[in-house]
């Protein structure tokens, strides 16, 4: 049971992250920039509505998870969200590669590892 608390985590992360980039995808259209047009591009954005449906998603599946792991084993896989996210954005997203982002994404990746051998 633990195994499937844990790759469920593991999928909440990668719904939480794909939430990310696809409300990076809706909100990369230019806009004037004021706040209410930010806000009516978000509304009238499918692929923001996509992330939000996988956010809640994610947090759904969060409170099954968080019922059967110790919260100190749980809460840092979201860490790993940060890695996720990062990739995604340099592959899909064309964000920009850095070797310094790559270096505090291998710190998280060692933290969370260390964390894991503790459980």
């Amino acid at each position: 049971m633990k195994s499937l608390a844990l790759g469920l985590a593991l999928f909440c992360v990668l719904l939480s992250s794909a939430a990310q980039i696809a409300m990076k995808r809706g909100m990369s259209a230019p806009g004037s920039g004021d706040l209410g047009s930010t806000y009516g591009q978000a509304l009238s954005s499918p692929m923001v509505w996509l992330g939000l449906v996988l956010y809640g998603l994610s947090a759904v599946l969060w409170l099954w998870v968080l019922s059967r792991l110790d919260v100190s084993v749980a809460y840092p896989l979201v860490s790993l969200g940060f890695v996720v996210t990062m990739a995604a954005g340099v592959l899909w997203l064309g964000e920009p590669f850095s070797w310094l982002r790559v270096g505090g994404c291998t710190l998280i990746v060692i933290g969370v590892s260390l964390l894991a051998v503790d459980a």
